[in-house]
């Protein structure tokens, strides 16, 4: 399994981060773990082949975590003239939302049939579901989205990656981590908190206890910028790549 960060940027691409994006290759296929609104510039950067990811699961229904489904959906339409089969996979309301975004930005476009099957497949809150030969939990967490916001433990290939999402700190975060090959976890602000999200002082307290193999914080805002010379956790960066 090859994980490749192609944006863990905040909302507002702090420090010029792209939103949230996780690109993995594995044998079941490729995948990506949350897709937002900047995330089809940032796989492009990257000269990922967007025509083979086969799969996009969501962690919580904001605009960078899952706003670049439209972008996404409307390249594989006109511009590659996709005809793989595309799964979109996350939190009740799933389907709507992404459809809203769509005629919302695009009027009309929800009209038009594309050429290749598109599946929406929506997670139940704190279940396990089997997706196109990979394996996926989902943790329901502390944050706003309008639907059920999810932390999500994803298995494939005999390795596991487990995903915060966005939430305070929750000791769910401890149950989709356990073991995990490679934990990614949002760390919002370094001290100040902020509704629903994590900092890092809390997390210093609390993360210890996970019993993932490792971690990797992300989501970084202003505050977390402003003091790396204090971080002692790993962080990631956009581009980078990792294999487990």
């Amino acid at each position: 399994m090859i994980l490749t960060i192609a944006g863990c940027g905040d909302a507002f691409g702090t420090e010029g981060q792209f939103n949230t994006c996780y690109h993995v290759e594995a044998s079941r296929g490729n995948f990506l773990i949350d897709c937002g609104a900047s995330s089809l510039v940032a796989l492009n950067k990257l000269k990922i082949p967007v025509n083979e990811i086969g799969t996009i699961f969501i962690s919580h229904l904001h605009g960078d975590h899952f706003g670049g489904l439209p972008f996404f959906l409307l390249h594989a339409w006109y511009a590659t003239g996709r005809t793989e089969d595309l799964t979109l996979a996350g939190p009740p309301g799933l389907q709507k939302r992404v459809e809203q975004a769509l005629d919302m930005f695009f009027p009309q476009s929800t009209s038009e049939a594309p050429q290749f099957a598109l599946r929406y497949v929506e997670l139940p809150p704190n279940t396990k579901s089997h997706v196109n030969g990979i394996d996926v939990e989902t943790f329901a967490v502390c944050h706003f989205s309008g639907a059920p916001s999810f932390a999500l433990r994803i298995e494939v290939d005999g390795k596991t990656v487990s995903f915060s999402g966005d939430t305070s700190w929750t000791d769910k975060l401890l149950e989709a981590s356990a073991e995990a090959d490679l934990h990614l976890q949002e760390c919002y602000n370094f001290e100040t908190v902020f509704p629903y999200h994590s900092e890092y002082v809390t997390l210093e307290k609390e993360l210890p206890a996970s019993t993932a193999k490792r971690i990797l914080l992300t989501h970084f805002g202003y505050e977390m910028f402003a003091n790396l010379d204090k971080v002692t956790w790993e962080y990631g960066r956009d581009g980078m790549v990792i294999e487990l």
